[in-house]
């Protein structure tokens, strides 16, 4: 089964994409086998404000963003880890990405200082999942289900987090990477998408695969 081959699962790509969504399914896939890590957005009291006002608490909301992942991130370090399958909707190595999209210099700087020190030791994924999507499908979906502190998203920040996934991950090979294009799937509605998902999950060999319909 999946969750024999991959003990710890990664699903990553930028908001909108439905990482958190397919992390659930996943875990819910595995049912007793498996433990669900996720981000918390919602408790980060810095990020609606960030939407309105960027320039000012990009630093506030990146470091609490940090110092939160890497707290959550000590339950992978405890000794029963591998007594079930993780499953998590973030990858700590992308942590940067965002904090160079939106930092100024010299707060990106003393960013990385933080990072490097606090960057907990932890596994390396199993596998991670890139979720792709174009940033007008993204913006639809970000817009429809209609939360609060994301109304301030903007497509344009939307199609530089795009660019900035896809140049993250094309040099990223800490892990194997399972990339899927999903503007024409719905892997939580669509019981089809899903075991399609998981099937092509199970056929991969190498260290990189792209999946798209029709592929």
């Amino acid at each position: 089964m999946l969750f024999e081959k991959y003990s710890y699962i990664a699903v990553e790509g930028p908001i909108g994409v439905g990482k958190t969504s397919l992390a659930r399914r996943l875990a819910a896939h595995f049912g007793d086998h498996s433990r669900l890590l996720l981000e918390k957005p919602e408790r980060n009291p810095f990020l609606a404000r960030f939407y309105d006002d960027p320039q000012r608490f990009a630093l506030p909301v990146q470091m609490f963003f940090l110092f939160q992942r890497i707290q959550d991130l000590q339950e992978l370090i405890q000794p029963d880890m591998f007594s079930r399958a993780t499953v998590t909707d973030f990858l700590i190595d992308k942590d940067p990405l965002f904090a160079r999209l939106t930092l100024s210099d010299d707060e990106f700087h003393l960013y990385q200082q933080m990072y490097r020190h606090l960057q907990p030791q932890v596994p390396v994924p199993d596998l991670v999942i890139y979720l792709q999507a174009s940033p007008d499908r993204l913006i639809e979906r970000v817009r429809r289900r209609g939360v609060a502190y994301e109304k301030g998203i903007t497509e344009d920040y939307l199609g530089r987090l795009v660019e900035g996934y896809s140049r993250f991950f094309l040099h990223y090979d800490a892990a194997p990477v399972f990339m899927v294009n999903s503007d024409n799937f719905n892997f939580i509605e669509e019981s089809h998408d899903f075991d399609l998902l998981l099937e092509r999950i199970e056929r991969m060999r190498g260290g990189r695969e792209f999946f798209s319909r029709g592929a």
